[in-house]
């Protein structure tokens, strides 16, 4: 079986990295704030982004699960905001979820993304309260007296599939810092410490991307949980040694890393946290 990315699948991640690196420099992100950009919205529905699973006849482009974790990997690595996974599940059953027209959220049970600009909320929310969200960007709410439900699939590896593309991020911006800064007259990616930390990160966001891949393929909700460790894994560790790499610098509101880090812990608690992933693969051993 081949896992490999044909020519159609590598085709649509550059057209979709193009259009996120025109919309979403990180510039463009900090001054937004914790708002949704509705234009930018609109324009990922027109480009497919929500409708990417529904079939043609019903208005969609037709492709599958492994198409879709490509294209979230992609807005992971640019940190796109919004409750882009729940609109993207919501395409053919909510109207205008497809087309970007209507923005979606889904109360499961703990937290609760972007609630306040969502038009249309699945799930019960009544009880739900704001709390103050470690990611700037990512406004949240939480269901104190809910308890989590059984995770859907699909979010679960799309959620994962963001991670993924984040670890990506962070461990190119690493490499290219660690080349660039120098100490004592050398590249600080000269020093082993340094170049232990750049691989380490390599290993897990490939050992990830291996995972995640598979998973779309199979759609097994195992290998789904599973994935979804190791991107969570090698998206929060892989941030904390890219800030490691960059020293005070990364934490300076003028870096991106700190904004990864900070999404990645809140994506940690999204689709599926680790100790119901944990719990998911143990009942199948």
């Amino acid at each position: 079986m081949r896992f490999q990315p044909t020519e159609d699948q590598r085709a649509l991640r550059r057209g979709v990295r193009e259009l996120l690196a025109a919309r979403c420099a990180p510039q463009a992100l900090r001054t937004a704030g914790a708002r949704l950009d509705r234009a930018l919205w609109r324009e990922l529905g027109r480009t497919g982004f929500f409708s990417l699973r529904l079939p043609e006849a019903e208005g969609g482009v037709g492709l599958g699960l492994p198409e879709a974790v490509l294209v979230f990997e992609e807005a992971g690595r640019v940190l796109l905001p919004g409750p882009l996974v729940a609109t993207h599940l919501a395409a053919g059953t909510v109207p205008g979820a497809g087309d970007g027209t209507t923005v979606v959220t889904r109360a499961d049970g703990g937290l609760v993304p972007w609630l306040d600009e969502a038009d249309v909320v699945l799930g019960n929310s009544s009880d739900a309260v704001p709390v103050r969200s470690v990611d700037p960007l990512t406004p949240l709410h939480r269901i104190p007296s809910a308890p989590p439900g059984d995770p859907d699939p699909a979010a679960v590896l799309l959620t994962a599939a963001e991670q993924l593309g984040s670890a990506g991020r962070t461990t190119e911006t690493a490499v290219r810092y660690a080349k660039e800064r120098e100490q004592f007259g050398r590249p600080i990616g000269a020093f082993q410490a340094v170049k232990h930390l750049c691989a380490q990160m390599l290993v897990r966001a490939e050992l990830a991307r291996a995972a995640v891949y598979a998973a779309a393929v199979t759609a097994d909700p195992v290998e789904i949980a599973g994935a979804k460790l190791l991107a969570d894994e090698a998206a929060v560790q892989g941030a904390r040694d890219c800030l490691q790499v960059h020293g005070g610098m990364g934490f300076t509101w003028e870096a991106e890393v700190h904004l990864h880090l900070k999404r990645a812990w809140v994506r940690a608690e999204l689709g599926q946290t680790a100790a119901q992933a944990e719990e998911a693969l143990a009942a199948a051993l």
